[in-house]
This record gives C-alpha cells, sequence and structure tokens, in this order.
C-alpha cells in the first residue's frame, strides 16, 4: 500500500474508458409511488442490473485491465463476502488470469456458487476468529499473486467512481445522493465523481446501525475499528472502512447515517412489490435513509445507488416473509 496515490477523478474518467464495453452501463429508474410518498424527484441507479449483479464488477475490471503481462500470467487473490468475489472471478475469466478467492465460510450460498461458477478457486476461512487481510497476503506472498483487495486500492476505487459518473452523466445535477458505505469504496469513488460533476450535491454515506464503524471514524476523524458486525447487509460485514477510502470519505462526504435492519427488510420488499426489482440488503442503505429524512427532501432531486442484487433465494423470500 506504500506506493499508492489516493484515486482522483480524472482516475475516474479514464477508468470509463477502460470498462466501456465490459461494464454495462445500468438503468436509472424512477417510482411515481416514491416520487409522490416523498413530494420529490427519487432517481435510482441500479447496479443489480450490473454483470455479477452488483457494482463490484467495474472496480475488479479496472484494477485487471491494468495488471502487466508478468501478474497475468501469476493470477490474483481477492478477498470478499460474495460481490467483489464474483466480480474478480468473472474479470479474470473475460481476461485470462487465473483467480484465487478467499471466503467467508458463512458468505451466502449463491455468491459462492456463482464465484465457483465463473472459475474462481475459493479458500474458505471464519470471518469471526481469522484475518481475511492476512490470509490473502500470505497467498500472494507464497504463490506470486498479486492481491486485489475489495475496497482499499486506487483502481477499484476509480472503477467504483464510475456509477455516479453515469449517474450524473444521465441525469444532470442532484441535490443529495445516498450510497452505501462498507469500506468505502463506491461512497470515496462516488464522491470524487459527485464533487466534480454536481458540487453542491449532499452526500450521505450509508451503514447498518449494528455495523457503525465508518460513522464513528468520521465523528472523530480517524479510523474506528469494531468487531464483525452481525447484520443481514452482508456486503457491509467489514470491521473498518479502508485507510484509501477514509480520506477521501473524510474530504467529500457531509454525513455518515446509519439504518435498522427492519428498514432495509422494508425497502426489499417494496423494491419486489412496487419496482419489481431484486435488492440485496446491502443494496438497500441508500433508499432506507433517504426514508428516514423524508421531510428534508422535500422538493429536491435525489439520488440513490442500488449497489446490487445478490441474495439466496431461501434468504429472499424468509426476508419478503417477516
Amino acid at each position: 500500500m506504500k506506493n499508492l496515490t489516493l484515486p482522483t477523478y480524472e482516475d475516474i474518467a479514464a477508468a470509463a474508458k477502460r470498462i466501456k464495453g465490459f461494464a454495462n452501463k445500468t438503468p436509472v429508474l424512477t417510482s411515481r409511488t416514491v416520487n409522490n410518498e416523498f413530494e420529490a424527484e427519487l432517481l435510482f441507479k441500479c447496479e443489480n442490473f450490473q454483470r455479477i449483479g452488483a457494482f463490484k464488477f467495474r472496480g475488479a475490471m479496472n484494477a485487471l485491465l491494468q495488471f502487466n503481462e508478468a501478474q497475468k500470467k501469476a493470477g490474483v487473490v481477492a478477498f470478499s463476502s460474495g460481490n467483489h468475489a464474483q466480480s474478480i472471478a468473472l474479470a479474470s475469466k473475460i481476461l485470462g488470469i487465473p483467480a484465487t478467492i478467499i471466503m467467508p465460510k458463512d458468505a451466502p450460498a449463491a455468491k459462492m456458487a456463482a464465484t465457483r461458477e465463473y472459475g474462481g478457486n475459493i479458500v474458505e476461512y471464519d470471518r469471526y476468529t481469522e484475518s481475511r487481510e492476512q490470509r490473502g497476503k500470505e497467498i500472494a506472498e507464497k504463490n506470486g499473486l498479486t492481491l486485489i483487495p475489495s475496497y482499499d486500492h486506487p483502481h477499484v476505487i476509480a472503477g467504483q467512481g464510475t456509477v455516479a459518473k453515469e449517474l450524473f452523466e444521465e441525469v444532470g445535477e442532484l441535490d443529495y445522493l445516498f450510497v452505501g458505505l462498507g469500506g468505502g469504496g463506491l461512497l470515496a469513488g462516488s464522491s470524487l465523481s459527485a464533487r466534480k460533476l454536481s458540487p453542491n450535491c449532499k452526500i450521505y454515506g450509508v451503514e447498518p446501525a449494528l455495523g457503525n464503524d465508518g460513522q464513528m471514524s468520521f465523528r472523530k476523524g480517524e479510523i474506528v475499528q469494531i468487531d464483525i458486525p452481525k447484520t443481514i447487509a452482508d456486503g457491509a460485514q467489514l470491521q473498518s472502512v479502508g485507510k484509501l477510502t477514509f480520506p477521501i470519505i473524510q474530504k467529500n462526504v457531509d454525513d455518515i447515517l446509519t439504518v435498522e435492519d427492519e428498514e432495509l427488510i422494508s425497502c426489499m420488499k417494496f423494491f419486489a412489490e412496487r419496482m419489481k426489482m431484486v435488492v440485496e440488503p446491502t443494496g438497500c442503505l441508500g433508499f432506507a435513509a433517504a426514508r428516514n429524512l423524508k421531510r428534508e427532501l422535500k422538493g429536491k432531486r435525489i439520488g440513490i445507488i442500488i449497489s446490487g442484487g445478490n441474495v439466496d433465494i431461501a434468504k429472499y423470500v424468509e426476508f419478503l416473509s417477516a
């Protein structure tokens, strides 16, 4: 990490050109029901329709496209609870790069199955007793692989920033932007795009209440580490934000908000019933927070990034039946 520098909007613009033709330009959808309820205009950037079903493909593809020949031949190693795992596996398959993926034993079965189908060699670990960062470092050093973390890497952050870049280029400037927060790759990248393309936009990062390390870090002014949170938002089950993502978030983001798991389930039900979309719990973070600020948002133009739609069918049915 010593030689890695913070990405800029120019890196995001370069990433957009680089991944064009590989990543989908995802739709921006609206709901008359939501707009009437809020008395505002909400624009949902739907990364649940991205390849592998989540925004993570953008960052993974941008990172692997910058490998040199030696790196391509040796292979890549990554750690992830699911979406980054699938992204690295698919991007590697497209580019012909061997991929080793470190995944928690309790990762959603659908995400593990998809990762294997894309050709990823899965190494399992216990997220509550083992360090995935340490496992990744050991495997990379032992086998000469390049480690691409799920969020704390300039090429990954730049790739994720293309989500908001596309949103602003399609809909114009916004008053508010709500972005889910796990390790901070999507929020950091989105904030860089927002500050360039919609400078007056208020940017809110959103975490599950049971995993509010980002909020605590934001308030304290330094990275706070917590125990692995037990939340249904598995994409945000992290102990801390990244060393690269945090300073970008500190500089550009207006605040970090939290929502309860029950609120995420309510949003999942709404997306299924009224917008006919499958959205995973982590993908509901932004909308759940916006619902809590309904009065403040009246009459405004609001962007909501739906980060992904990968959820086990059995779990999904369970959530919708709750």
